[in-house]
């Protein structure tokens, strides 16, 4: 994207030179001014450009913007401080099973920080799906949320999460705390509340937020939630504090070389980017796939407004040619008239996108997870670029052909129309 973005700089430079130090690049200004003070006549042929290109980069932005938005949630959970242990050949927490002398055995591992007290901050954890009803849908509508299972130390593997609302659950009792995104997405996940999960009901008591993916979780005591669904003493992961990222490497290569176990070590921040890549690739070429099918709807309309506009100009242009005006001007012309339309198109699209979609609060399936994931649209500077890059494409494409049977029509043939 970058290169491409240098070979636009570069491009409009050099056109900018051209226009202004040659003859030909003054006579292609003096046409363009022309054309651009008839536009008011054309408004009509002018407005299918604009709206069309302006239609194109709002939904081309707004999916990328879905994409980026689900990406950056899942890199923030995490960090290179934290690790986490699953079973060996585990693509995620939902299909990882460690037993208990494999969870204990993980935690006594060399490199983990120690708490005041001097034990371990490790958090043995489990993760199981678990079906609400969902907000705004029908009675029997229910969605697919995260239920994991916690100890005492899950906040100190996790200092960014904070109860917002209520009280922590107590150890040993069928209470809930639930992530922000999961209140926003579930009925009855506020403090309070009684909710059904597996066979039994469970008291909702906080709130919490963490400002990454575990805002669309739902947290309750590990001990309960494995009585609950009959997992007995497994968990599926081990998070653990590092003394420090330095320790990461150590502390790996002491569980892999550890004969009695078999699991696979990441860091919590590269475990979730890793989680991220399938769906934001998906997401991505949703984007792109729509986009340029509306790309070329776009291109066909430029197209035909453009043809239209030369065949109205006709006569003007066969005078500006009889007086001595060259084709190059006069396709430089057209193209930069089609191309400010598209350019306009493109801020209108991009600006609409950002007013509508930055910051809008969406949910999907989590990549490799079992529950819905909560993430905020980014509408950033980045894809504004993108969208504008491909605003002046089309009205390049669109542009291109008119020009050239602009340039191309016989004089005495132009002066005889209309």
């Amino acid at each position: 994207m970058l290169f491409f973005s240098t070979l636009v700089l570069l491009f409009v430079i050099a056109i900018g030179g051209w226009m202004l130090l040659t003859r030909q690049g003054r006579q292609a200004v003096s046409v363009t001014a022309v054309g651009i003070s008839t536009l008011r006549q054309r408004i009509g042929m002018s407005s299918v450009i604009v709206i069309g290109i302006a239609g194109v980069v709002g939904v081309l932005v707004a999916l990328l913007a879905m994409g980026d938005g689900y990406r950056e949630t899942l890199s923030k959970t995490g960090s290179t401080d934290t690790a986490i242990v699953m079973r060996g050949a585990s693509a995620s927490e939902v299909m990882s099973v460690l037993d208990h002398d494999s969870a204990t055995l993980i935690q006594q591992a060399a490199g983990i920080a120690k708490d005041a007290k001097g034990r371990p901050i490790a958090s043995p954890e489990l993760v199981v799906a678990a079906n609400l009803p969902l907000k705004g849908g029908q009675a029997d509508d229910e969605g697919s949320v995260q239920l994991r299972g916690v100890g005492e130390q899950a906040f100190a593997v996790r200092p960014n999460l904070k109860i917002v609302e209520g009280r922590n659950f107590k150890p040993g009792l069928r209470e809930l705390i639930v992530g922000k995104g999961a209140a926003r997405q579930f009925e009855g996940l506020v403090p309070g509340h009684e909710v059904r999960l597996g066979s039994q009901l469970w008291t909702v008591v906080g709130i919490f937020s963490s400002g990454d993916a575990m805002d669309s979780e739902v947290w309750g005591d590990a001990d309960v939630v494995a009585n609950t669904y009959r997992r007995g003493s497994s968990r599926a992961s081990v998070t653990v504090k590092l003394a420090n990222p330095a320790a990461f490497d150590a502390f790996k290569a002491g569980l892999e070389a550890n004969p009695q176990l078999k699991v696979d070590v990441s860091t919590t921040l590269d475990y979730f980017s890793k989680q991220s890549e399938g769906m934001s690739r998906f997401l991505t070429v949703i984007g792109i796939v729509v986009g340029a099918i509306m790309a070329i709807g776009a291109i066909f309309g430029a197209l035909n407004c453009m043809f239209a506009a030369v065949a109205a100009r006709a006569r003007e242009i066969a005078t500006l040619r009889a007086i001595g005006f060259r084709g190059l001007p006069v396709v430089v012309a057209v193209m930069l008239e089609t191309m400010l339309l598209a350019l306009l198109g493109g801020l209108i699209g991009g600006l609409l996108a950002w007013l509508l979609f930055n910051g809008y609060s969406a949910s999907t399936l989590a990549a490799g997870t079992v529950g819905k994931l909560s993430f905020e649209l980014r509408v950033s500077a980045e894809l504004l670029w993108v969208g504008l890059l491909w605003a002046l494409t089309i009205g390049f494409i669109g542009g291109l052909f008119p020009a050239l049977r602009a340039a191309r029509l016989p004089v005495t043939t132009a002066l005889r129309e209309l």
